[in-house]
């Protein structure tokens, strides 16, 4: 049975709905990432997750790629055995994760990338579900 997934992601979580056939799941993946970045040090933790440090200016540029790359090699980890991906949302992270698919030879599977605002978990299930059914 065909597998094929929509993805809603920015930089905070990603929004994932899985439709095989007549079945439908959400699954929800948290980048760990702090929304308001703070120069005076600190960090972000959640004990479900772990931590994602973002303190000092000099160190801010590896330690959110480092971040980023980890939160992207979730996201692909529960994508991965899709057969259509579609990728959806606003700002840039639909763009990095599209080259972090290209890494994993998923790319073939891309079936479009669009911009997106930001919407409610059943809006977007219900906007995969539109998406896969034309």
């Amino acid at each position: 049975m065909k597998r094929e997934v929509g993805l809603w992601i920015d930089h905070t979580k990603a929004i994932i709905v899985t439709v095989t056939g007549e079945k439908e799941e959400t699954t929800r993946v948290r980048s760990n990432i702090e929304k308001h970045v703070h120069f005076s040090g600190g960090s972000y933790a959640n004990p479900l997750y772990g931590t994602c440090s973002l303190s000092g200016e000099g160190k801010l540029g590896l330690k959110f790629t480092s971040c980023l790359n980890t939160y992207y090699d979730s996201v692909i980890s529960q994508i991965r055995r899709a057969d259509s991906i579609w990728i959806f949302g606003p700002g840039n992270a639909k763009g990095e994760l599209e080259k972090h698919l290209q890494g994993d030879q998923l790319n073939a599977h891309i079936v479009g990338i669009d911009a997106a605002e930001k919407m409610t978990d059943r809006q977007i299930a219900a906007k995969v579900r539109q998406h896969f059914q034309k």
